[in-house]
């Protein structure tokens, strides 16, 4: 346990203001991502230090197209989620509490270089690790960067600010892949210390938000605007989910506001829906769809647009240079295949392109 951050006291209850769900907790009230509890009247967190998973991924599989292309991340997450989605593909991990993911009993065991070969399954629900061992473990592996993923990490606020904090005194890149939704005094409290993310915007109608993440809209966009202020890189990824967020004209709009609200050399990555969680009865995406809503993006100005979760399909992965128009990265599923960019500008006509390229 350890006490949180960005909560109001008051009187034995407390408020937490970390994300927009804002849960106001009586003692021994759990908050609804789960991992924070009010104790006599302190907020703690569960999740510090207790990863329940974590695994070294390409940084294409973020997905980030932009940013370091074809280095590596070591990738961690904790359980809990501030979101409910129906379609949730790490259900197992983002809807449960930390303690039906981690053992608590026991001797503690903390994870430090040297590495050992392999850990037993008993040993990893026991396991630890904490900001300067996960900073140790990366170096150790070669990892550039540090990815906090999988889950959410607004809802492991602080185990993620630490670690970045101790990222970045050792030089390493700090990556999150997040729904948003954080409020924005917290948000700019991290951001500070995160290299690039990913953002799920899952959608562009505040009615569907609701129905199939429990969440609202408009703090993820005021996430996304945030995060471009401080200078921090981010692509957007977009679910395209069947009589969710299919519906062209609503992409249109969503097009058309990253457009003028974030520019054109916002990288945008529409992903194919698979069947899961509490959606197995709706089919994949077509793939029609997402070649339309690509074309609706490109129409609207958008110089990168992405189709991901389709193996196989044409130019999906593919960058082509805004002002020359010839491709300069191709991409293999999470492999880079082909790299024209030298120091962020196109090898051929000189174009500068953007993101974090070496």
């Amino acid at each position: 346990m350890k006490e949180g951050r960005h909560y109001l006291k008051l009187g034995r209850n407390v408020q937490c203001k970390i994300c927009p769900n804002n849960c106001l907790l009586e003692p021994g009230d759990r908050s609804h991502c789960r991992n924070r509890v009010n104790h006599d009247g302190t907020l703690y967190t569960l999740a510090y230090g207790n990863p329940c998973t974590f695994h070294v991924d390409p940084v294409e599989k973020k997905p980030l197209y932009h940013f370091l292309p074809g280095s590596r991340t070591f990738s961690l997450a904790t359980s809990g989620c501030v979101f409910r989605c129906l379609n949730c593909q790490n259900w197992e991990i983002s809807q449960r509490k930390p303690e039906e993911t981690k053992d608590p009993e026991g001797e503690p065991l903390r994870l430090r270089p040297p590495l050992p070969a392999r850990l037993t399954t008993s040993e990893m629900a026991r396991l630890s690790l904490f900001p300067d061992d996960v900073v140790a473990v990366t170096e150790a592996l070669g990892c550039p960067s540090i990815s906090y993923t999988y889950s959410e990490p607004t809802a492991f606020f602080e185990y993620t600010q630490d670690t970045c904090r101790a990222a970045h005194e050792r030089r390493l890149k700090n990556i999150l892949v997040s729904c948003g939704s954080i409020e924005e005094r917290p948000a700019r409290d991290l951001y500070q210390h995160v290299d690039a993310a990913h953002v799920d915007l899952k959608g562009f109608d505040d009615a569907i938000y609701r129905k199939l993440n429990s969440g609202r809209l408009a703090p993820i966009l005021r996430t996304l605007q945030v995060l471009k202020e401080l200078g921090v890189w981010f692509e957007i990824i977009h679910l395209v989910v069947p009589t969710y967020t299919d519906r062209l004209e609503v992409i249109q709009r969503m097009c058309a506001w990253i457009a003028r609200e974030l520019g054109p050399d916002q990288p945008l990555h529409f992903s194919r829906f698979q069947p899961q969680h509490h959606l197995t009865h709706l089919p994949p995406t077509p793939l029609e769809t997402l070649r339309k809503a690509r074309e609706v993006a490109r129409a609207e100005g958008l110089h990168f647009v992405y189709v991901g979760n389709v193996p196989g399909m044409a130019d999906a992965g593919t960058t082509w240079c805004p002002d020359c128009h010839k491709a300069i990265v191709e991409r293999d599923i999470f492999a880079v295949t082909r790299l024209d960019i030298t120091d962020g500008r196109c090898r051929f006509c000189g174009a500068k392109i953007s993101g974090v390229w070496s």
